[in-house]
């Protein structure tokens, strides 16, 4: 009787058994003697009050032909934009997000008719939180029929300024994780071998809706409150123990 594949199959048991057992690896080190590791991955994250704001709004035009239906959309974009230019918004904070320009068909009899036209031209405004109420009553005053949404987040800049205090956290809990590893192990570490990142999304709430509507004859404006927003930053570090 052949008992190799025996022996061969109750090797890779143990094989396999050894591997999952231990969390500390051993690599070859370059002079070839035996180097030991420990590998974890750790995260870290920080979380801020936003310092940009996005108001989505649209402006709408219905006539019966398709021409006046366009000229009607531009000329209360040019309006609305005129006045978020003189509130002190430049022009390259407002960037068109989307234009569309359709029929309009009444299905209520046997075929359908033709009843007119719509516009519809939409932006994304670009302003600091504290200013998303004041744009969504000037772009309404002023031409904008619909207000999508306000979004909450971060600049380059700052998105770049809160992620390196992320990876640091990131590295903290790393080195926490690894000791506390090191010490069920019985060994210490001495050094840094390997450290691996990647890029990490900027978490924000979920996006805060407005009623599209004029200040009252109160004069109440419209109030939006910003949630706070956090960045996540991950890491892998492997650590060389004696």
């Amino acid at each position: 009787m052949n008992r190799l594949p025996v022996i061969l199959a109750a090797l890779l048991v143990l094989l396999a058994g050894c591997s999952s057992a231990v969390p500390v690896q051993n690599a070859s080190a370059g002079d070839g003697e035996p180097q030991n590791t420990i590998t974890v991955g750790a995260a870290g994250q920080v979380t801020a009050a936003p310092d940009l704001a996005i108001v989505n709004v649209a402006v709408e035009h219905t006539a019966d032909t398709a021409e006046a239906a366009r000229e009607g959309a531009a000329t209360d974009a040019n309006r609305m934009r005129a006045a978020l230019r003189d509130a002190g918004i430049p022009d390259d904070a407002v960037t068109t997000s989307g234009f569309s320009l359709h029929v309009q068909y009444d299905y209520s009899r046997e075929t359908r008719e033709v009843i007119g036209y719509q516009a519809v031209h939409s932006y994304r405004i670009e302003v600091t939180p504290d200013r998303a109420g004041e744009v969504i009553d000037l772009a309404v005053g002023n031409g904008a029929t619909s207000v999508y949404g306000v979004q909450f987040g971060l600049s380059e800049e700052r998105q770049q300024e809160l992620r390196a205090e992320a990876l640091s956290t990131a590295m903290e809990n790393a080195r926490s994780d690894a000791d506390t590893i090191a010490d069920a192990a019985g060994v210490g570490i001495v050094g840094v071998s390997a450290v691996s990142t990647s890029n990490a999304p900027v978490y924000t709430p979920s996006p805060v809706f407005a009623e599209a509507r004029a200040a009252d004859a109160a004069g109440a404006p419209t109030q939006i409150e910003a949630g706070d927003v956090t960045v996540r930053a991950t890491v892998q570090v492997t650590y060389e123990t004696n």
